[in-house]
């Protein structure tokens, strides 16, 4: 396969670039920016969707959506939190003043805290770090989160 030619064909001109096959215009991209606080979705259909904001939800991944069912877990409620946590960070780094967003956020951090220690409790740490010198290796112990039983 041929590599397309970085350098303008001859004759493009200074308003336009160059294609594989010849010419095209030079475009400015635009992205629109949200809205403050825009509707969003739950924290699980958000980590179903990919996306916290229905606006953002792009028609394409239906399908894929269509055959995603998460299981009812305290597992998968941390996994949604973390995402929740995370698009809302993003949001927020380009809406910082949104004070209704920054309370969420924070709210949902302590639910992931809780969420979190709850569950290492029962079910012992999430991941190696969160291991003490008396845990040993305790993450290689049966069962695992995403066995039978696992993840009561």
């Amino acid at each position: 396969m041929e590599k397309p030619n970085p350098i303008p064909a001859p004759g493009c001109g200074s308003m336009t670039g160059s294609l594989p096959n010849g010419c095209g215009a030079l475009v400015f991209p635009y992205i629109p920016m949200q809205e403050p606080n825009p509707p969003r979705f739950s924290r699980t259909e958000a980590l179903q969707t990919g996306t916290l904001f229905p606006g953002l939800d792009l028609p394409f991944k239906a399908a894929i959506q269509a055959h995603t069912q998460l299981p009812n877990t305290a597992l998968v409620e941390l996994m949604a939190l973390d995402f929740a946590i995370k698009e809302l960070n993003l949001y927020l780094d380009t809406h910082a003043n949104d004070q209704e967003v920054l309370q969420l956020y924070w709210s949902y951090i302590k639910l992931a805290e809780e969420g979190r220690q709850k569950y290492e409790k029962m079910c012992g740490p999430l991941t190696a770090s969160n291991l003490t010198p008396e845990d040993g290796y305790a993450w290689l112990k049966d069962p695992w989160p995403w066995d039978l039983g696992g993840n009561s």
